[in-house]
């Protein structure tokens, strides 16, 4: 309760000075005529222009604009009010979500989504502008989604969706997906330079201007972002991130109809401290900061070439893309220390090179039916990946045996069609039928025993009714299949590299279930509330295995999730926005004493979370943010005997207009400074080849303490 107290103190005063402020200067800004008015004069705006104005700063989920209670939009400018550590952060304004690390900051982060551990991606899609970022048969974790590469700065809006419900997603998106539009233009052309404590510095130069002497409309327009940043950490030894990353976009047309070319540039190498026993940290044998082999880390890389071509008019639409894409990766990794083998330790090498070349193309065509206005869609979607992905023994980064040396080629078609009718001005259904299938087929060049090829294919039903709106509120029935692809080794393999023994086959696809009732209101003027009750059943749990024989994904039996989130965006007036999201979910294995384990308990399935944010938006010169991040206690063993703590953290950014050209920034990230856990995993460890193993000990990755960040920000 101690540990408690201030952040209420805070949030209380807080509350009181914010609705002070409220109470005596109530501001409302219309195009037409900004003026100040009198507190009596408030409520009349808030329901007649407010929730308007804060909609198009910062969301687009109005009443009518979505077929999930789940769904919505996030505008970036709400990204440039809130304090990110991370760039994969962005994703956390997706209500429910929370992005964490449990390794070096290069590395893919950790997600949390109802009740899954996404590891680092499974089933959670995540894409760029429609470039699939999740990674099949990845060096370390099935569906691996990297989003180091984001730069929020360039980030125009994030479309997010949960559930099984939506024709347009396959691979990854059984508990959501989220595509991540950067922008065609700048207001301005800036240069943003960020300093901090731990080494941090940040550059980001990006801008945008027409092509031709006069900037008219209808001609192209050049948009270039460019990203240098390193940073040291409070970790021992430094984690001496080292990042280069580059957008080039060509764009010409509107909305409505045109084209844009785009390239990414993406460097990056790192030093990592993986997550290490707490009872060291405990008891003070180890620094909270430090690692046990200061050789971990990896670097990574990608070449992206895209290009997209849209329509729209009366009749329908068109949208095609298209991109090819080259991706590295490698890490080295210790999660177990010297447990199985004490002579070298047991640090291992996961490495994979790939190229991809995808594609999707969708029609739709506005059309009655029965007499009432209706839209049917019609979309391909095509991907290959040819990788080469390799396993290695190491020591200080040093190879000295190849566990397993392989070439996949996976193939991935999708085709959907998906129907939108108006009924009635008060009920809309959108019916979807998905079909996929996946080929995969893997030459191993050290077990050629393991060589062979597999093919799963699935089809995918999908059904939203929409009912409403009355009294501006609306009402959703949603549900519909899904699926996530696996690991192609663990599809094909015959033995087991690590082992020697006969592998356990798992199936190409396994299936998911999810099932959704919501509704959306904004009957109470400048609030906007959402709640969704869900299930979602999935055939077989992927988890993250900590020992360096696999380092990577294992599946474990079929599980069951239901929960309830309740989303909130209160808009106190035009510069003021108030988010509350809370999500409840009870997750169990399908059978109790599934995987040869005791109890049915899902190890890391967060049961709770929460969040809560003030956003102040150009209240004078003045803007900023203040969020808290709420993180429940979880299961670490199956049978539920140890758990995580819980876990809250706190961000600040204040940010003033200097001139009009100049913008000075401070984020103060977990500004009370709490301990906390990113992460924790029961796994077994020996510390040293003279120590004893530890069975069903806890390892740990520490969130980082409070940290200052300055920046500024010029126009130009």
């Amino acid at each position: 309760m101690i540990r408690v107290a201030p952040l209420l103190f805070v949030w209380l005063i807080s509350a009181a000075v914010l609705i002070g402020l409220y109470s005596d200067y109530g501001y409302a800004a219309t195009t037409d005529n900004p003026e100040l008015l009198k507190p009596d004069d408030v409520n009349d705006v808030l329901s007649a222009e407010q929730t308007v104005t804060v909609q198009a700063q910062h969301y687009n989920n109005a009443v009518g604009s979505s077929d999930a209670a789940s769904e919505g939009v996030v505008l970036g400018e709400l990204l440039q009010d809130r304090p990110l550590l991370r760039p994969g952060e962005v994703l956390e304004t997706i209500p429910g979500m929370v992005v964490t690390q449990h390794s070096g900051d290069g590395k893919a982060n950790q997600y949390f989504l109802r009740g899954y551990n996404l590891d680092h991606g499974t089933d959670f899609a995540s894409s760029i502008d429609g470039v699939p970022i999740n990674m099949p048969t990845s060096a370390h974790g099935q569906g691996y989604s990297d989003l180091n590469f984001l730069i929020p700065e360039l980030v125009d809006h994030i479309d997010y969706r949960k559930g099984t419900y939506f024709a347009q997603n396959g691979d990854f998106s059984s508990a959501g997906s989220a595509d991540i539009q950067y922008r065609h233009n700048l207001d301005h052309n800036f240069l943003d330079l960020t300093t901090g404590f731990d080494d941090y510095k940040r550059a980001v130069l990006a801008g945008s201007t027409p092509i031709g002497n006069e900037k008219n409309a209808g001609q192209p327009v050049v948009l270039g972002g460019l990203e240098l940043l390193e940073e040291n950490g409070p970790w021992n030894p430094p984690e001496r991130v080292r990042k280069l990353n580059f957008l080039g976009r060509l764009s010409d047309g509107t909305r409505a109809s045109g084209w844009s070319v785009d390239t990414v540039i993406y460097d990056a190498h790192w030093h990592a401290i993986d997550q290490v026993p707490l009872a060291l940290i405990e008891s003070g044998q180890l620094a909270r900061y430090s690692a046990l082999d200061p050789t971990d880390g990896g670097n990574t890389g990608r070449l992206i070439l895209r290009g997209e071509w849209h329509d729209r008019d009366t009749n329908g639409y068109t949208d095609i893309s298209a991109y090819v894409e080259h991706y590295r990766l490698q890490l080295w990794s210790n999660f177990t220390f010297y447990e199985l083998r004490p002579a070298t330790g047991d640090q291992f090498e996961q490495r994979e090179d790939r190229n991809i070349v995808g594609t999707k193309a969708a029609r739709g065509w506005n059309h009655d039916l029965s007499g009432v206005p209706s839209t049917t869609e019609i979309g391909i979607q095509l991907r290959h990946d040819q990788i080469h992905v390799g396993l290695l023994d190491t020591e200080s980064r040093v190879p000295f045996t190849t566990v397993s040396d392989d070439l996949v080629g996976e193939t991935e078609v999708g085709i959907y069609v998906q129907n939108s009718t108006d009924w009635s001005n008060w009920f809309r259904s959108v019916l979807g039928l998905r079909a996929d299938q996946i080929n995969m087929k893997l030459n191993s060049l050290n077990i050629p025993e393991n060589s062979g090829s597999a093919s799963g294919s699935k089809v995918l039903p999908k059904v939203a009714l929409v009912f409403g709106p009355w009294a501006k509120t609306e009402f959703f029935l949603d549900a519909g299949k899904g699926f996530h692809s696996n690991d192609a080794r663990g599809v094909i393999d015959k033995i087991d590299p690590t082992t020697g023994t006969v592998a356990a086959p798992v199936p190409v696809l396994a299936g998911s279930v999810g099932k959704e009732i919501g509704l959306r209101t904004e009957a109470i003027p400048g609030l906007q509330s959402s709640v969704a009750l869900w299930s979602l059943n999935s055939d077989s749990e992927l988890v993250y295995n900590q020992d360096s024989d696999l380092g990577s994904t294992s599946p474990n039996g079929a599980s069951k999730r239901d929960g309830l989130e309740w989303n909130n965006h209160l808009v106190f007036n035009s510069w003021l926005l108030f988010d509350v999201d809370l999500a409840w979910t009870h997750a169990r294995y399908a059978q109790m004493n599934a995987n040869g384990t005791s109890g049915d308990y899902i190890p890391n399935a967060v049961s709770r979370v929460g969040s809560l944010g003030f956003t102040v938006t150009h209240f004078g010169p003045w803007s900023g943010g203040l969020n808290t991040r709420y993180i429940g206690p979880y299961p670490l063993s199956q049978d539920g005997t140890l758990a995580a703590p819980s876990a809250i953290v706190t961000n600040l950014r204040i940010q003033r207009v200097l001139t009009p050209k100049l913008t000075i920034s401070f984020n103060v990230l977990n500004i009370f400074n709490r301990n906390y856990y990113d992460i924790a995993y029961e796994q077994d460890y020996r510390i040293s080849p003279e120590a004893p193993v530890v069975s069903n000990g806890i390892t740990v990755h520490p969130g980082e303490p409070r940290e200052l960040r300055v920046n500024l920000k010029y126009l130009f």
